[in-house]
């Protein structure tokens, strides 16, 4: 995260909080001593209570529950397991001569009703196995009169991380849907939910930011509305309401360096979450708008190495073959200004306009492509699953490079601040690089250069410099001779990563 200290996006699940890797309020008037400052009154239309909008509200909101099986192989459960101690107990203390065995765990978490007949919305996190060796075997909803419910999953949708629940019961207390789009900053909001699982409470505060990004969902999913209404681990699911008592968000995250509250908690909008509910009530699968591109932000260095204005579009670094923007024409280097006629901006990403259009329709795509603007048609793909889409680990495995020192310092090299060597059949097994992927590989880095500041490390592969594809460390020397004499002292990079899907582009001041 870009923060002083490291912060924890955490899923808000109650007892513990999972990375990925989210006082009454009133008036008082002072009485008129002699001396004293009298209170100034509150203007008008400002609450004085929320109790009574609260009394209708909270029957509507419940408490969810899961009970999972976790199976456990002899290295999980032995807390020697890696160390000198592992035979200790003579294979005794992982149970059944060290045989798999399973043992119970429970979640916790919020939700609410949204119809009569007993239609359950809360996050999909809240129901869903903590970890790949457990299943959930029952979920519980339990009413504000403490009535208990078994229920059923109609359906989940992941990427959004929403999933819809369906108790047997009438009559039930519900609340709607309002207009999240209307949500300003400033705005009284409202979270009710069963933070660490202490039972029903009510928190206030206001919109702190809406079209907020995490970096944490795909698509048309990374917009929340951020919150300084408390909310904790055990809140997630739970409805964050505006003055008129509708549902406008879903909390769902928080930032916190100690998976507490301090302040910054985000959910769903409802302009969000409203379609996939619909559409998992129908007994359908959510289906999002796909190009099949790599996108990176663009940051003041990348913007100047471009001659773009910052936060103006978003920079392609990766095609894939075969997809949507592949057969429109879209490059990579291609930046992004506008999808069907509406502006690419951080609050309005390109993910966010292309997950929302429907597969099989065809739209304009604006874009700047070497200084100059042009727009093409693209036919929007249908996004896979987000497993198919997670990318690989990094491989810091840099057998076959040269070591320090052992390789000659070329004026590239001495430009850039790293030792580039050619990318060989044998490096690019060794590094584990994709047999396809071309251009020089970093065997040294000057820790002092501006290249190492942005990330940039022994093993990567560096394709490109500005327009010029290279291949050896001559072509290197020759593309940053081009760029010095044109009067740049930046440059435009595109590496790549052992196991890192495609790869990024990266502006580096040259030495």
């Amino acid at each position: 995260m870009r923060y002083a200290y490291a912060l924890t996006a955490a899923l808000l699940l109650g007892g513990t909080a999972a990375t990925m890797t989210l006082s009454p309020i009133g008036a008082q008037t002072a009485q008129n001593e002699p001396g004293a400052i009298s209170a100034s009154a509150p203007r008008a239309g400002a609450p004085m209570s929320f109790a009574d909008m609260v009394a209708k509200l909270q029957p509507a909101v419940v408490n969810i529950s899961t009970t999972q099986r976790v199976t456990l192989n002899q290295q999980q459960q032995n807390p020697f397991a890696g160390t000198p101690f592992e035979n200790f107990f003579g294979g005794q203390g992982g149970g059944s001569g060290g045989a798999p065995v399973t043992r119970p765990a429970q979640s916790l978490g919020s939700g609410f009703l949204i119809s009569p007949d007993g239609y359950v919305v809360t996050n999909n996190h809240v129901v869903s196995a903590g970890t790949r060796n457990a299943v959930v075997e029952t979920i519980t909803v339990t009413l504000g009169d403490r009535k208990e419910y078994k229920a059923r999953l109609i359906g989940r949708d992941p990427t959004s991380d929403l999933a819809l629940l369906k108790i047997d019961a009438t009559n039930l207390p519900f609340v709607r849907f309002g207009d999240s789009a209307r949500a300003r900053v400033g705005d009284w909001v409202i979270a009710i939910g069963n933070p660490f699982g202490i039972g029903s409470s009510v928190t206030a505060g206001i919109v702190s930011a809406v079209h907020r990004s995490t970096g944490t969902q795909p698509g048309n999913a990374d917009r929340f509305i951020q919150t300084d209404a408390s909310i904790n681990q055990g809140n997630s699911g739970g409805p964050m309401f505006d003055m008129n008592g509708n549902v406008i968000g879903i909390n769902s995250q928080i930032f916190s360096p100690t998976g507490g509250n301090v302040g910054i908690g985000f959910a769903i909008p409802a302009e969000v979450a409203k379609p996939v509910i619909d559409t998992l009530m129908k007994g359908r699968s959510v289906q999002r708008g796909y190009l099949g591109v790599g996108i990176q932000q663009i940051d003041e260095s990348i913007a100047a190495a471009l001659g773009l204005p910052r936060n103006v579009g978003e920079l392609i670094n990766r095609v894939e073959p075969g997809e949507a923007a592949d057969k429109a024409g879209i490059r990579s280097r291609d930046v992004v200004v506008k999808v069907a006629g509406q502006d690419v901006t951080p609050d309005q990403t390109l993910s966010f306009l292309v997950a929302n259009q429907a597969p099989g329709t065809r739209i304009p795509i604006e874009l700047i492509r070497d200084g100059k603007r042009l727009t093409l048609t693209a036919t929007v793909g249908t996004r896979p699953p987000e497993d198919q889409l997670a990318s690989g680990g990094e491989n810091d495995d840099t057998d076959g490079l040269p070591g320090s020192g052992s390789s000659p310092q070329t004026p590239a090299s001495q430009s850039l601040g790293a030792q580039v060597v050619a990318l060989t059949p044998q490096i690019a097994r060794q590094l584990g690089i994709d047999a396809g992927i071309r251009g020089v590989v970093i065997a040294q880095v000057d820790q002092s250069s501006d290249l190492a500041a942005k990330g940039l490390q022994r093993g990567d592969v560096i394709s490109s410099i500005d327009r010029a594809s290279v291949t050896t460390p001559a072509e290197a020397t020759a593309a940053i001779a081009a760029a010095k004499s044109a009067g740049r002292k930046t440059v435009l990079i595109y590496f790549q990563r052992a196991r890192m899907v495609g790869g990024r582009y990266v502006a580096v001041d040259l030495k």
